[in-house]
């Protein structure tokens, strides 16, 4: 019999009156069964969460750098644990549930890291104008309240980590919600935090339905909402509360450009394999997979059959299996829209080069060519394995097709000339170009976000302890300057 996980409640465990199961994606097990809050619960933490917001904020910094540095090693302890719960719920193929892990360490180590530096000040002297003459401003950041995280099911550790540490850095009480899909992720940050001196209410762990989301969202005592999801329910989730503070980390097609000066067979042979591995690699299910794949004219016909190769070499199977490239998406119906994209953009003419091939909650490694510009998978995230093949000619022509969607989360752009990465940093409308490699490059310390529809603010550790802040400046008269 399975064992219910407790949920974590103003920093202690806790279990309401309903619980639900949570099942693997690869087999339909039931991997771990949940104790769901009741609305009086719900009530308790957000309560408590603005009860200790003065306190929280008032912690000294070593206090939360060294909570931060225990979750961070104790997460390195239970490396494998914790990577195979990973794979259980969300059907990530073993090896890439513990490179999530390692991430989600060096997560909460760089907060621990800002936390001991963040929030010195910046002094600045005010007597530039006569009337500022023995007057001296010092600028701190003080945190906007309590936060409500909302993590997605694709990164259940390491992006529930993205909300959690940056909010402890600064001493903002976090209420962090878990994706339903996969709860038991975020359920061990909170039995890690349990075993620190955090105090009561700086922190809960709430696996709370989405369609009891709205109030919680709406909560005045809840300032700050810090999302990662899909663009429909992001920007729904900032036009229902247009005076609160709303980072969105939402959706992205990400684009891999391969320009004419990347022309070895070597060069050639990298870009196949990064595009093939990063199409696929969490079941494509990542904000910045590659979607498309943009290649100049002079490189294209040699470039799509080494593509192929190394799509079709991806292992796709048992994500338990240290083997295993591409396990399942995260549900049948998951792969079923797949496979309806799929299916839209044949029939209106493109051709299918590989894949197209759904078994169960599976759906094998896709690649596409002379895919119409109208069909679904062209304008949205198709948020599975699946890769589109586009010519072009020339450098403009390249950044113009990256910049036809309504996304802009990563690009990638595999080019020598230093030049050219700069025009590309330049004419790229997305949050980040990544020079010589895929768009899914992402380093847990840098900005990460995206421009048009992908979003609004930045996660990485740094940045968010910005966005979960703002400036108040103090200003001394009366100084001997």
């Amino acid at each position: 019999m399975t064992s219910t996980h407790a949920f974590w409640l103003a920093g202690r465990q806790a279990t309401g009156e309903d619980s639900f199961d949570v099942t693997s994606p690869w087999d339909g097990r039931v991997v771990g069964k949940v104790s769901v809050p009741t609305d009086a619960q719900v009530e308790e933490a957000v309560a408590a969460a603005q009860a200790v917001t003065a306190e929280f904020a008032a912690t000294p910094a070593h206090v939360r750098a060294a909570a931060l540095d225990h979750v961070s090693r104790r997460l390195t302890e239970r490396t494998e644990e914790i990577a195979q719960l990973i794979s259980a719920e969300n059907g990530k193929p073993i090896k890439w549930a513990r490179g999530e892990v390692g991430r989600a360490v060096s997560v909460f180590r760089f907060a621990a890291e800002e936390a001991r530096r963040f929030n010195g000040g910046e002094a600045q002297r005010l007597d530039t104008d006569a009337g500022g003459v023995g007057r001296l401003a010092l600028t701190r950041r003080f945190p906007k309240g309590p936060v409500l995280g909302i993590a997605p099911f694709n990164f259940p550790l390491n992006l529930c980590a993205h909300k959690v540490a940056p909010a402890i850095a600064v001493g903002s009480p976090i209420i962090l919600k878990p994706a339903p899909a996969t709860p038991l992720s975020g359920l061990v940050l909170g039995e890690l935090l349990a075993e620190t001196e955090l105090p009561a209410g700086s922190w809960s762990v709430l696996p709370v339905a989405n369609d009891r989301m709205p109030a919680l969202v709406q909560d005045e005592r809840l300032p700050v909402i810090s999302f990662t999801g899909s663009e429909t329910v992001g920007y729904a989730i900032m036009d229902s509360v247009p005076r609160k503070h709303c980072t969105l980390e939402l959706g992205g097609n990400g684009a891999a450009v391969v320009l004419g000066d990347f022309a070895s067979e070597a060069d050639l042979d990298w870009a196949a394999t990064r595009i093939a591995t990063f199409s696929n690699y969490q079941g494509g299910q990542s904000c910045i997979s590659v979607q498309r794949v943009i290649a100049d004219a002079s490189v294209y016909d040699r470039l799509v059959p080494k593509v192929v190769a190394a799509v079709e070499a991806q292992v796709t199977g048992d994500p338990s299996d240290a083997k295993t490239d591409v396990g399942p998406l995260v549900s049948e119906d998951a792969a079923k829209r797949v496979e309806s994209w799929v299916d839209e953009a044949v029939n209106a003419g493109a051709r299918l080069l590989t894949g197209g091939k759904r078994d169960g909650a599976t759906y094998a490694p896709t690649v596409l060519a002379e895919v119409p510009a109208d069909v679904t998978i062209s304008c949205e995230e198709v948020f599975g394995p699946v890769l589109t093949l586009k010519k072009v000619h020339g450098e403009a022509e390249a950044f113009a097709a990256v910049n036809d969607s309504k996304y802009g989360l990563q690009a990638g752009v595999f080019t020598h000339d230093v030049q050219t990465a700069f025009r590309a940093h330049r004419a790229l409308e997305v949050g980040g170009v990544i020079i010589g490699d895929v768009p899914s490059y992402r380093a847990d310390q840098m900005p990460y976000g995206g421009a048009k529809l992908s979003g609004v603010g930045r996660e990485g550790v740094r940045y968010a302890m910005d966005d979960y802040t703002y400036e108040r400046v103090l200003v001394l008269t009366g100084l001997d300057l």
